[in-house]
């Protein structure tokens, strides 16, 4: 999952220029006053970028409305029912692939925790959830590769499973005891929120014959355009700059290298320097072009996705501080044995 779907009902609160918008003009207005000679490259680099992406970005579009119109992400909760190996074994699969957003997943997990669904099914769901969709698949794929993506994939299964069994080990610990917080839910204040409900019952995979279900699609879709289309130019540009400025020797230096170190360190700085799961695609492109390690890049992706503000709110929001270290903790340490993984195998 990750913190890409809009609900129409904050339309009338947001500004026609947000963040990203502005920080793009920022960007292009710093290279013009101080390298005007770099500002066609850039726009050009960042055109050119968008338009290779286009056919994924579309696809991402499609399938984000596809899933929300039919009513697929009920599925998700067929995940949280049997014995307990095997909710931990589907949440961490349908974690990584639910068309959630990180603040719809509140609600949802609130109420199976309130109802007795045991933390390490909700802990594999929550770790994986950040890290992938169909939709971020296609942009992963489309600008870092298919291996790249299905490695990430695969990661991210991955640590829901450590997550999920890790907590299930250690389940009558003091650390896992009594995790729920005694006060209510906050409203969540991201754009990504939908106060809409979701369809319930079995999928209608033929959504377009419904009008509720048409409309859910066209607002599903065009936000989400606006949201990728926004997000990835300020990233593409970014990457531009990031090329065009910083020494691919600095690069290779600190985040290059086979050992240990550079994993460690991308999983270190992931965080702080992630903007979200799409707009982090271009940041790895570029630090790969300058010298990044690829096991460095992996857990670059694993630790920020899951310690990115939207998919920690989620979590900290509803749990204990002792539950969202575990939280953390699991991302990290699961993020560098990734990182190794895929170091040996790329």
């Amino acid at each position: 999952m990750a913190e890409t779907t809009h609900s129409h009902s904050h339309s009338h609160s947001r500004l026609p220029v947000d963040g990203p918008w502005i920080a793009l003009a920022v960007l292009l207005a710093a290279v013009a006053i101080f390298d005007f000679a770099a500002l066609w490259p850039t726009i050009r680099f960042t055109g050119g970028a968008l338009l290779s992406t286009a056919p994924f970005i579309a696809f991402a579009v499609f399938a984000i409305g596809y899933l929300k119109a039919t009513g697929a992400e009920g599925i998700v909760a067929r995940a949280f029912e049997g014995r307990e190996t095997r909710m931990i074994v589907l949440a961490a699969l349908m974690g990584g692939l639910a068309p959630f957003c990180s603040c719809e997943v509140i609600p949802f997990i609130a109420a199976l925790l309130a109802l007795g669904a045991p933390l390490s099914a909700v802990m594999a769901f929550w770790l994986a959830s950040p890290l992938m969709d169909p939709a971020m698949f296609a942009i992963t794929a489309g600008t870092l590769g298919l291996g790249f993506a299905v490695a990430k994939t695969a990661a991210a299964v991955g640590l829901g499973l450590m997550g999920g069994f890790g907590t299930m080990a250690f389940a009558a610990s003091p650390v896992f005891r009594d995790p729920l917080r005694v006060r209510a839910v906050p409203a969540c204040g991201t754009s990504c929120c939908s106060t809409e409900k979701p369809f319930s019952g079995k999928p209608v995979w033929r959504f377009w014959q419904h009008p509720a279900r048409r409309d859910t699609f066209r607002v599903t879709a065009t936000e989400n355009a606006v949201f990728l289309l926004k997000w990835l130019t300020l990233a593409y540009a970014v990457e531009a700059v990031m090329i065009r400025y910083i020494p691919a020797d600095w690069i290779a230096g600190v985040l290059g290298g086979s050992g240990i170190g550079p994993i460690v360190l991308g999983a270190l700085v992931g965080a702080p320097a992630y903007l979200n799961g799409y707009a982090a695609v271009p940041l790895v492109d570029a630090l790969l072009a300058q010298g990044m390690s690829n096991g460095a890049a992996m857990s670059f992706m694993l630790a920020g996705g899951v310690s990115c503000i939207p998919a920690a709110i989620a979590v900290w929001a509803l749990v204990k501080p002792r539950i969202f270290a575990a939280y953390l903790g699991y991302a990290f340490a699961g993020s560098v044995v990734a990182g190794l993984v895929w170091q040996a195998i790329a």
